[in-house]
């Protein structure tokens, strides 16, 4: 037998209706939505003639597809105590996320070749309880392996342009302009996935490098003069090179902090480039001057900057703005890594792990900021950055990111209008030190549905981990294998 989903909000996310129906959504038993009904009548007349297995009435809370993000580290294999699939996925559904990107460096091993992709999926199932896709790794070195990572089902490939913080500088170092050529003519070469996605982490190294004041480690000011604005404008620039010279492959900016990127990259798309760019929750809501001392769970690449330049990214977050989406960056670390614990070491930004802990509180720390702002996104704007353009870039809109027939029945059950305080300890990643600890947010998340079932539910908690690994065929086809 079928199930019903009601609410007097629902937001569709198809293109047919911009605003909030009242209505009515019939899902069968493998999860997949077999009919919209868009009135109360609609639905009464349905209740009437037909019995459904279960019926679940959401009242005013808002129903609408599962949120998507692009942007996600987890640890595991060799990082779990950093953040591993159970406890990312648990977050992630109490932030009304449904699917969720994994990102190729952190684990040991990283995502850069087949095998390692194989590590990543067998330790994946039966831990996670929403959808979990994967990026694969380019580095030196791998060319041989991305066109095989692209066909075992990888939703794009992904680089940075300068070293990652110690202990991973090694694992999975940075590209430079000439390797990512390389990589980007050898998959043309290959006809690999002529759609597939390269996202880069934009900062290029300085010529000469910014030595910072040893005596003021724990000022946040004493971090962020080492990477200004010119190491991301500097990539943006190199990869706008790129795309222009190869227009039919998608090149997309992760985590960009910078305004002055922002013009470059829409002029890269007036010269026929295809450059895309999210940002992240912290670039938006969080300011440097707002950062204490010792305040290490501040610290990520690239920086959250100066309120002035937030202007700028919200912005570009208009519908045809440079910034596309919204991803989380999400990317915790032991109180260890993050100069957190006792000792001489505490409040080190130096030495301190760059990640932000947010993927709970991506969409309440966004609408928040917003309506302080007086910006006012809509719910459809916050479908588009946080639902229909992550599904675009990985390949999912022949599935998710929308209401409609066909679709998996993927939502999210919030209101907009509740509040709530941070608390660290109620949030699910495996370590809780956030930025946004005692702060007043508003946006609470009551249910997360995917393919038909509550994984997550405010006052009930979650229910088992039935999500599964998803794995990109072609533009056309996505396998999905169930965690069991």
């Amino acid at each position: 037998m079928n199930l019903l989903f009601l609410s007097r909000r629902i937001f569709l996310g198809d293109g047919s209706h911009n605003g909030l129906i009242h209505g009515g959504i019939i899902v069968d038993t493998e999860g997949i939505i077999r009919r919209v009904l868009r009135s109360a009548q609609e639905v009464n007349t349905y209740l009437y003639n037909t019995e459904s297995e279960s019926v679940y009435d959401f009242g005013d809370l808002v129903l609408m597809p599962g949120l998507i993000d692009p942007n996600v580290h987890i640890n595991e294999p060799g990082r779990r105590d950093w953040e591993g699939f159970a406890s990312a996925t648990k977050a992630a559904a109490a932030g009304g996320f449904t699917t969720i990107i994994d990102r190729p460096t952190n684990a040991q091993p990283p995502t850069v070749s087949v095998a390692h992709l194989k590590a990543k999926t067998s330790t994946a199932r039966g831990k996670i309880y929403v959808d979990v896709g994967f990026w694969g790794g380019l580095v030196p070195g791998n060319v041989d392996q991305l066109a095989p990572l692209l066909s075992a089902g990888v939703m794009g490939l992904q680089c940075t342009l300068c070293d990652p913080a110690a202990p991973v500088t090694q694992e999975f170092p940075a590209v430079n302009e000439a390797q990512l050529e390389e990589a980007l003519s050898q998959l043309d070469q290959d006809h690999a996935e002529g759609e597939a996605v390269i996202a880069v982490h934009a900062e290029l190294p300085l010529p000469t490098e910014i030595h910072p004041d040893e005596e003021a480690p724990r000022e946040y000011g004493t971090f962020l003069v080492t990477r200004p604005p010119q190491m991301e404008i500097s990539a943006t620039q190199l990869l706008g090179r790129l795309a222009c010279r190869h227009p039919r492959r998608c090149i997309h900016i992760l985590n960009c902090s910078s305004g002055e990127c922002l013009p470059l990259v829409e002029e890269c798309r007036r010269q026929g480039g295809n450059l895309t760019v999210d940002t992240c929750p912290h670039y938006l809501a969080l300011a440097a001057e707002e950062v204490p001392d010792c305040g290490t769970e501040f610290k990520t690449w690239p920086p959250i900057r100066e309120r002035r330049n937030q202007e700028q990214l919200w912005q570009a977050l208009r519908l045809g703005g440079a910034i596309r989406m919204i991803g989380s960056d999400h990317s915790p670390a032991t109180p260890g890594a993050r100069a957190l614990t006792c000792g001489r070491g505490r409040g080190n930004f130096l030495r301190a792990w760059p990640g932000i802990n947010s993927l709970q509180l991506s969409l309440p720390v966004v609408w928040t900021a917003s309506n302080r702002r007086g910006s006012n996104l809509t719910i459809a704007d916050i479908h588009r950055l946080m639902c229909q353009e992550p599904a675009n870039l990985c390949g999912l809109s022949a599935s998710k990111g929308r209401i409609a027939d066909g679709y998996d029945a993927d939502f999210c059950v919030w209101s907009p209008e509740e509040e709530f305080t941070v608390c660290p300890e109620q949030l699910y990643t495996a370590t809780k030190a956030t930025p946004y600890a005692g702060q007043r947010l508003r946006g609470v998340v009551h249910a997360t549905v995917v393919r038909g079932l509550h994984v997550y539910q405010q006052f009930e908690g979650f229910g088992q981990p039935l999500g599964k690994v998803l794995l990109r065929r072609s533009s056309r086809k996505l396998v999905k294998f169930v965690s069991m």
